[in-house]
């Protein structure tokens, strides 16, 4: 068996999909409603994780005396369930060949060619379509419009 894990090891990792603005586009689009379920149980898994371990605190301070295990158990089940979600949520969004730079801001890029040049296209929750692009040693900072003549959120160009 050690041989299979070895031989895996080896294999080259697939191609890196590139995408056209349409084709991140429309997949942006479906894969919003995703990355907000995954942003969302991530945020509810902090807070869970925050009390958890204040219940453990208490129980430490007291010696282990009055331990609500039944809260506890649920709590931990609450954990468990949040956890699958925000990674069957993020595998979804990976599967696409989409990269997730953010989760907390809710980044995304979309390797793609623009100018001959390999980039990434860069959509951030809350913006209503992908209007900016960096290159792949840049990252969010680095972010230009795709068009110049892009006036802002909202405004298409004819």
């Amino acid at each position: 068996m050690p041989e299979d894990d070895e031989e895996r090891e080896e294999l080259p990792e697939p191609p890196q999909r590139l995408f056209t603005l349409t084709e991140a586009e429309r997949t942006r689009q479906e894969l919003e409603p995703f990355l907000i379920e995954a942003i969302g149980a991530r945020k509810k898994l902090s807070v869970l994780e925050q009390d958890l371990t204040a219940v453990s605190t208490r129980i430490l301070m007291m010696g282990g005396v009055l331990v609500p295990y039944a809260k506890l158990a649920e709590k931990r089940m609450e954990q468990q369930t949040l956890a699958e979600v925000m990674k069957a949520n993020l595998e979804k969004i990976l599967s696409t060949g989409c990269l997730i730079k953010d989760l907390d801001i809710g980044l995304l890029d979309f390797p793609a060619i623009v100018d001959n040049q390999e980039v990434y296209l860069c959509w951030k929750l809350g913006e209503d379509r992908i209007r900016y692009y960096h290159k792949q040693d840049e990252g969010y900072a680095g972010r230009k419009p795709l068009d110049p003549r892009d006036t802002g959120p909202g405004k298409h160009l004819q």
